[in-house]
């Protein structure tokens, strides 16, 4: 069966894939391109997860694309507010015709022979191939059909229900019902306040506490700017300042540990009042920003405790029971519903086999370049956002640096681009320096990094717009080539000739 060809392949139609996307449209307006999704619709994370309340843990003047203004009134904005910006997004542009949905990407192989990678794709439980020039990965990081859930003795003996936020069942009925939530991080602050509109009780059980950050859900000064000024103009302007907090405000935590953690802690006390037990349940072990910050709008979290709808448990289990939990203290928490907010299975780029010329990939022995390649690993961007702040604008970077690649290719008549670690003295560093267990969990998945540029990751928007859309492709450690000619014809001039 004759493969389709193209110039290049995105894996996944999320925020990132419909971004990407776009980039290529508009930076490499010649290039013919389609999208592999492996599920049935436009939207990744925001169309998986339909848990009460689902929302953005960032604002969506930095989450969204910076070509389309987001115009809600909501900065903190609603998972189906989300879906219906990239769909949109995705209409909008003529995207979404370039979409083939139910294409689960199993195994990409690189031939330097003919210089194409062969992406090998399951649709309707039939195989697929297709052939592509360039890939980019923008399939997220952590597994969509499998959510983290920690081995629980006495599981089974629980009589009510067992949920994972992953796979929230539709039309679940918790009015009036006992429910505790395992976790602390962004999705169990999510869902203990929103759940309580019903629910007769709602717990947070968490082993230890997690940072947390009131904003107002609206941004007043955005809206007043956006009916004032040109949507554009407007968005842009925010945009901006919502940058440049949150890259201040993330390199004070990390100079200033103790000062912040003071500050963080003293907001809390101001919602829930001196006599409320901050030290147990809300004072982390760890400084802010070794572990992402969980962002309460509205204050919702701290409202939901003081009408007494909701309460924090900090205590570890032990087991459960026929009724609920019981906690290594002693305590019996009674539950109809159990929610385990206890995280993500990660993998890199949806879980796709990578091979270069015949041999397999570990892209854990790999070494980041710019945070948007592997080290030999040609023709292949792989898109991973910012964890210190929205996971589009580092996105959009590495869209944007990937098509001045595939144009200074097109350009060159060159063939593959391939990054190659020549480093003498290499100091290691994980791919992500933040502790939580997520990450920990997968270090052996992720490439690492090093202290010196171009093999090391900035965490700085302003740096890597330098880097990333303005930087020199020709650094040394980018090898640019042509493919072998064929047998008995001319060879071509070498690619450092050419460049």
């Amino acid at each position: 069966m004759a493969s389709e060809h193209f110039d290049v392949l995105i894996v996944g139609a999320g925020l990132s894939g419909i971004g990407a996307a776009y980039h290529l449209q508009k930076n490499s307006p010649g290039k013919s391109y389609v999208i592999l999704e492996g599920r049935d619709a436009i939207g990744g994370t925001w169309d998986l997860f339909r848990y009460p309340g689902i929302r953005s843990d960032s604002d969506m003047y930095t989450l969204g694309y910076a070509f389309k203004p987001w115009t809600e009134q909501k900065a903190i904005a609603d998972g189906p507010s989300i879906r219906k910006y990239v769909n949109e997004t995705a209409r909008d542009y003529g995207i979404d015709r370039h979409i083939r949905f139910g294409h689960q990407v199993k195994r990409a192989s690189w031939s330097s022979d003919e210089a194409l990678w062969t992406i090998e794709a399951e649709a309707g439980g039939a195989p697929k191939t297709i052939k592509a020039k360039f890939v980019m990965m923008c399939a997220g990081y952590y597994r969509y059909d499998e959510g983290y859930t920690p081995n629980f003795e006495g599981v089974a003996d629980f009589k009510g229900q067992i949920i994972h936020p992953q796979h929230w069942p539709e039309n679940l009925d918790y009015a009036g019902k006992r429910v505790v939530v395992i976790g602390s991080g962004a999705t169990a602050v999510t869902l203990v306040p929103s759940m309580t509109d019903k629910a007769g009780h709602v717990t947070m059980l968490q082993r230890s506490p997690t940072y947390m950050v009131s904003q107002p859900a609206e941004d007043a000064a955005a809206n007043w700017l956006r009916g004032v000024l040109p949507a554009g103009l407007a968005y842009d302007i925010t945009r901006f300042r919502k940058v440049l907090f949150q890259q201040l405000f993330f390199r004070l935590a990390r100079a200033r540990p103790a000062k912040t953690k003071e500050r963080l802690l003293g907001l809390i006390r101001e919602q829930l009042g001196p006599e409320y037990d901050i030290d147990t349940h809300f004072t982390p072990r760890y400084n802010p920003w070794e572990e992402r910050l969980c962002l309460v709008p509205d204050n919702d979290m701290f409202e939901a405790i003081k009408r007494g709808k909701a309460s924090v448990v900090t205590d570890q289990i032990e087991r459960f029971t026929e009724k609920g939990l019981k906690l290594k203290s002693g305590q019996e928490l009674e539950a109809d519903i159990i929610v385990t907010a206890t995280g993500l299975n990660l993998q890199m780029m949806g879980g796709t086999e990578l091979v270069v010329d015949g041999e397999k990939v570990d892209t854990g022995k790999t070494y980041a370049y710019k945070g948007a390649m592997f080290s030999d690993v040609p023709n292949l961007v792989s898109v991973f956002g910012y964890t210190n702040a929205s996971w589009t604008l580092r996105a959009d970077l590495i869209s944007e640096y990937a098509c001045r690649l595939i144009n200074y290719l097109h350009d060159y008549n060159l063939d593959q681009a391939t990054p190659r670690m020549d480093l003498e003295d290499v100091h290691e560093k994980p791919f992500v320096d933040f502790s939580s267990g997520y990450f920990q969990r997968a270090k052996h998945l992720l490439p690492k990094q090093t202290t010196q540029a171009p093999w090391k990751q900035n965490q700085s928007y302003v740096h890597d717009m330098m880097d990333l859309r303005y930087g020199v492709l020709e650094d040394g450690a980018l090898e640019f080539k042509r493919k072998p000619a064929p047998a008995g014809a001319e060879a071509p001039a070498r690619a450092a000739e050419i460049a």
